[in-house]
């Protein structure tokens, strides 16, 4: 346990070295905005990039695994929408709010340094996979369920647009698609090139944790919503339990994969839902508390999980 805790600490004080510095600081949250820029779509996209075009084509062969683990955060997302809008009366569109809340972790920040600090190098191949599989089923979800519950109608034309359009020019999803064709072609940059990738990827994690904590500064926590009560042990229990049933039974799956892949639904909630949350003006207060309080949970549910993956207890 020690081990581990060795492991995960440096990295959750990233956060934490973040909020003291917003606390502090008090940088209004406009100032955080080159920061998000510059971690999604310079420094991320090459931490894609240079794993996946390294790894053999068979590796990408796992489609049986992929959509287990997508089809397993769907069912959680399911769970949240239905027990909002049959249980608490909620509206189509905050029950949406409270499923992206359940199901949608901060697999992008927290994903990618998390499962390389704790299963090595390798395991950022499937971190990317299943990270693309998950947003592209979230920006399908979303905005059709939005779409649906919005008091004014319209063109489904422009709604599948905006979906299609949400897919293709994400820059995660572009860069793996990249990191695909590259591993395709046994295809590297030249030297100076992959200089520059490989210094962009170390820059990912630091920054990333840096913003996360800065982000959860920002928007403190006013007070803890009812609904909290049922949507933390969802996200930080009941998701990586049914990724884990869902995925530990394929056979001929790297132990890595299936760790990275519970390592991701074990995540706290993405700020990303946030953001969605406040562009359809649903959920906001409630669903910044559930990011607040889920991430500071997580430090214990996600070092516990690493420890139970590193010692063999779930395979």
């Amino acid at each position: 346990m020690i081990e581990v805790i060795g492991l995960v600490a440096p990295l959750f004080a990233l956060i934490l070295l973040g909020y003291i510095s917003a606390r502090i600081a008090r940088i209004p949250i406009e100032g955080l905005a080159w920061l998000n820029f510059f971690v999604i779509y310079i420094a991320l996209p090459p931490l894609f990039f240079r794993y996946l075009s390294v790894t053999p084509l068979s590796e990408f062969a796992n489609t049986t695994f992929l959509f287990s683990a997508t089809g397993a955060t769907l069912c959680v997302f399911v769970l949240c929408f239905a027990i909002a809008k049959l249980y608490r009366r909620s509206s189509t569109r905050d029950s949406t709010i409270q499923g992206l809340a359940g199901a949608y972790g901060n697999i992008g920040y927290l994903g990618p340094p998390l499962a390389i600090a704790a299963f090595g190098p390798e395991a950022g191949v499937p971190v990317a996979l299943v990270f693309c599989l998950d947003n592209t089923m979230h920006f399908i979800v979303a905005p059709l369920l939005m779409a649906i519950g919005s008091d004014k109608r319209e063109s489904w034309i422009l709604v599948i647009g905006r979906i299609i359009k949400n897919i293709i020019t994400h820059p995660f999803i572009i860069a793996t698609i990249i990191g695909l064709l590259a591993a395709y072609h046994q295809y590297q940059p030249p030297a100076p090139v992959n200089k520059l990738l490989h210094s962009l990827a170390d820059a990912a994690a630091p920054c990333a944790l840096f913003a996360l904590g800065v982000t959860a500064a920002i928007r403190p926590l006013k007070r803890i919503p009812v609904d909290l009560s049922y949507l933390l042990p969802i996200k930080l229990l009941l998701h990586p339990l049914l990724v884990y049933l869902a995925v530990s039974w394929i056979p001929g799956v790297p132990d890595y994969w299936v760790y990275s892949a519970v390592l991701l639904a074990s995540l706290p909630t993405a700020t990303n839902v946030f953001v969605i949350a406040s562009q359809y003006q649903s959920w906001e207060q409630r669903v910044s508390s559930m990011i607040v309080i889920s991430t500071v949970l997580s430090v214990v549910t996600v070092t516990g999980y690493i420890y139970l993956a590193k010692n063999g207890y779930l395979l």
